[in-house]
């Protein structure tokens, strides 16, 4: 019995050493994505604040009746929410999708979604929740590309009046060891940039609805890149503090299964010595 014991613990020291060498390997491959990464969302961050400068002033200065600033008559809300297309990020997913939903049903709206992420994608199935679009198999580095297609698509159904307002959920990396879930207003164009203003940037008599349309792509495009930088810097941060939590608990399991063995072992050897030491006392 001590023998098939010794066996069974010696199985599953193999196993937990053998899911430690994967979780720290993922561990690794995570942190490097996220270095990677927050070079992106520093550069990027400067960016956005200059952009909201720039688009503040047309804000401020346009005098027509624009549905991109004044809004429009729909009173229905979207809804773009950014997750990961792969798990193994601890709260990552559940947290942005539950500020989501605690959102819309406390405050009983009437709304769309777009969801961003295969694993949104199926939280949002389980809990019976219906989309208008889908979009995954994103980059780990989101690109321009990508943005531009995901918010073109809510301005579409915003200038159509299909929606009133548009707004974006996802996590946003404040710093190297906080980050916290946001939902921001994309449309109508809301700016807040302090109270220094600039007027060099833009030339706004001539700018027509047309234009606006335009512009309004042009900042919007630049936001929501943003975000899925920060989005998925938040989920390689995540991704790397689970796996190392999870290298750690294997470890400490590994302690006590060498522990043990090293007991049981001791204790089938002492019980051999004293069958031995039996036999030899009986042949006497």
């Amino acid at each position: 019995m001590a023998g098939k014991g010794l066996i069974e613990i010696k199985q599953r020291i193999k196993s937990i050493t053998n899911t430690t060498k994967i979780t720290k390997a993922m561990g690794l491959v995570a942190t490097s994505k996220y270095k990677k990464i927050k070079n992106k969302v520093d550069t990027n961050n400067k960016y956005l604040i200059k952009l909201d400068e720039t688009f503040k002033q047309v804000e401020d200065n346009y005098e027509g009746d624009s549905i991109y600033i004044k809004g429009n008559k729909s009173n229905k809300k979207l809804y773009v929410v950014l997750t990961s297309d792969t798990g193994l990020c601890g709260g990552f997913n559940w947290s942005v999708v539950n500020t989501f939903t605690e959102r819309v049903k406390s405050n009983k709206e009437d709304y769309n979604i777009i969801i961003v992420g295969q694993k949104g994608r199926a939280l949002l199935k389980k809990l019976n929740f219906e989309t208008v679009a889908e979009y995954v198999e994103i980059e780990d580095v989101p690109t321009q590309k990508e943005a531009s297609t995901i918010i073109n698509h809510a301005l579409t159904m915003y200038s159509s009046g299909e929606v009133g307002e548009v707004y974006i959920v996802y996590k946003k990396l404040i710093s190297a060891v906080k980050n916290e879930v946001r939902v921001e207003k994309l449309l109508p164009l809301s700016f807040d940039v302090g109270e220094d203003k600039t007027k060099e940037y833009v030339s706004i008599e001539s700018i027509d609805e047309d234009a606006m349309y335009n512009i309004t792509s042009l900042y919007l495009s630049g936001k929501m890149l943003n975000s899925m930088l920060h989005s998925k810097a938040t989920e390689h941060r995540s991704r790397m503090e689970s796996m190392g939590s999870a290298t750690n608990n294997a470890n400490d399991i590994l302690e006590k299964l060498n522990l043990t063995y090293n007991r049981s072992r001791q204790t089938a050897i002492t019980q051999e010595i004293s069958e031995i030491v039996g036999g030899a006392e009986a042949q006497k």
